[in-house]
């Protein structure tokens, strides 16, 4: 059975799953500012299933789906670089990602598929702490931590690290398959029981399924 793209996880255990990993980032000041200009409204969206069972990120209408590389050439260009940014209740963390160079790039090479586990805005803000702050950073060099150009870059550095561990580098991902994301040495996995798919560890819940995309799928609202 496929781990169909675009799910939309329980809120309250989407905040558990992204504080499974470090934290990882960017200047503090210089990415707040960008996910403020790329979403004007941070507001979840409805977690109902819509009609047809898919979720809000999908190709356009009309457009094959695929599995990966082998179908590249069955007249889909649609990839998980063009979808992360349709749906606004993922948006800040679609604007991290866009603003790291190698998930990036990632998510735009239909040779490498990609599981994305997207956590919703309100995931994110939820979170003690911003996904680019360390509190080993903070122990080691105090309030200033992420002041200067030292600074900026080991904030861009656990950005990165966070971005990363959100990215399980297969698509189609089956039920049961362990597997480390991009970054990090958490095996992460999925299974089904009483008809509900959960994402473990942290036993997360997928409320809503989309369509997949050349190039892998994307599940929203993690912890």
């Amino acid at each position: 059975m496929r781990f169909t793209p675009y799910l939309v996880l329980a809120p309250i255990a989407a905040v558990a799953f992204a504080q499974l990993f470090d934290p990882l980032h960017r200047t503090a000041s210089d990415i707040q500012q960008q996910a403020r200009s790329q979403s004007v409204n941070h507001a979840q969206i409805p977690l109902a299933k819509p009609a047809g069972g898919l979720g809000p990120a999908m190709p356009p209408s009309g457009a094959p789906q695929a599995d990966g590389p082998a179908n590249a050439g069955g007249g889909s260009s649609v990839m998980l670089s063009d979808v992360m940014g349709r749906d606004k209740s993922i948006n800040l963390f679609a604007g991290f990602l866009r603003g790291i160079e190698s998930p990036s790039q990632r998510l735009d090479d239909p040779a490498r598929n990609t599981t994305v586990l997207a956590p919703l805005n309100s995931a994110i803000e939820n979170l003690p702490r911003k996904p680019w702050e360390d509190p080993r950073d903070y122990s080691a060099l105090g309030a200033n931590a992420y002041e200067g150009e030292d600074g900026q870059g080991r904030a861009q550095r656990n950005l990165r690290r966070f971005v990363e561990a959100h990215l399980i580098p297969t698509s189609p991902w089956p039920a049961g398959k362990k597997t480390k994301p991009v970054s990090g040495d958490t095996e992460v996995w999925w299974e089904e029981k009483d008809g509900v798919k959960r994402i473990q560890p942290g036993d997360i819940e997928v409320l809503s399924v989309g369509s997949s995309v050349v190039n892998g799928e994307v599940v929203s609202s993690l912890r």
